[in-house]
């Protein structure tokens, strides 16, 4: 008596092989896309910091090393944007977070009209980027804009000056308004890891004796902090990359006082049109945001592996 084969052994070679690569050939479309769209400008911007690119330049275009690095290692005006950058991306996302969870905590209790509430707190997120620029250089206007005359009338400011051309205070004025385009992103995600959160187990601390402070930091703050971990890495590496409101309201002035990484790429690249010093640059701070991004993610671990 002989025993049949197995039907997987006399299948086709052809059929065999088509339904292995069946699962690779569905994802086959969205890998091309991501490959055409994201990797491959991606490796062209890396090797434009390694070659001379300038437009305005036809003999340019040849390999350089390393030149563009030992250039910015010199260039005073990189250091002070990396400075900016800090102060920019640090004010910007603790107002943001700060104001955002305390919107996300009054949202997060019922009352009338909550809706039309959380519907006027995540406006501010609908409005394009260049109009927010836009609008706050207005109010900050001294001569069209009511900002100076109240700040002044208040005592905060000797005379209605326009704070953008101070500058002492010019950095002040697209924190402003950073802050106030970008709340709505904390207060969404926070109000939605609030919502969450078990309802039990406040009834439970409460009848315990737990006063409204020690609910939060025994309750709330722990089941949020994944998510503060998480969206505070999404903002700072958005707003690290984010000179649309720097390059409307100052352009980077008064004396690159407001001149931050990447408003300095963008100056570099479609001002002076160097793309090889403009990708050295953006290559220096990639690699920071990705360290960045690397302790950002381990932490966030580390709290989910505590919890």
């Amino acid at each position: 008596m002989t025993i049949a084969a197995h039907p997987q052994a006399v299948r086709p070679l052809k059929k065999r092989i088509a339904v292995a690569s069946e699962p690779y050939l569905y994802s086959a479309p969205a890998l091309i896309l991501i490959i055409t769209v994201m990797l491959v400008p991606l490796a062209l911007g890396i090797s434009y910091a390694f070659r001379d690119i300038q437009l305005l330049n036809p003999l340019s275009g040849g390999f350089i090393g390393l030149d563009h690095f030992r250039a910015l290692s010199e260039d005073q005006a990189f250091f002070r944007a990396l400075r900016n950058t800090l102060w920019w991306t640090g004010a910007s996302v603790f107002l943001q977070f700060l104001f955002g969870l305390i919107l996300a905590l009054l949202l997060d209790k019922p009352f009338a009209g909550r809706g039309i509430a959380q519907a006027l707190v995540f406006l501010p997120w609908a409005v394009p980027s260049f109009l927010a620029g836009l609008n706050w250089a207005w109010l900050f206007n001294p001569v069209i804009g009511p900002l100076p005359h109240w700040m002044y009338a208040l005592g905060i400011m000797d005379a209605p000056n326009n704070i953008l051309s101070d500058p002492h205070l010019a950095m002040w004025g697209p924190i402003v308004a950073n802050v106030w385009w970008g709340i709505p992103f904390f207060a969404i995600t926070l109000l939605a890891a609030l919502q969450a959160i078990p309802r039990d187990l406040y009834e439970a601390a409460s009848i315990d004796g737990a006063g409204p402070v020690q609910r939060f930091l025994s309750i709330t703050l722990p089941f949020l902090a994944p998510t503060i971990a998480i969206t505070i890495l999404l903002r700072t590496v958005w707003i690290s990359n984010f000179a649309d409101l720097i390059v409307v309201m100052t352009n980077g002035g008064p004396a690159d006082r407001t001149q931050i990484v990447a408003s300095y790429i963008f100056t570099q690249a479609f001002k002076r049109l160097d793309f090889g010093y403009a990708s050295a640059i953006a290559l220096v701070l990639l690699v920071l945001l990705l360290a960045y991004s690397m302790l950002i993610v381990l932490l966030r671990q580390t709290l989910l592996n505590k919890g």
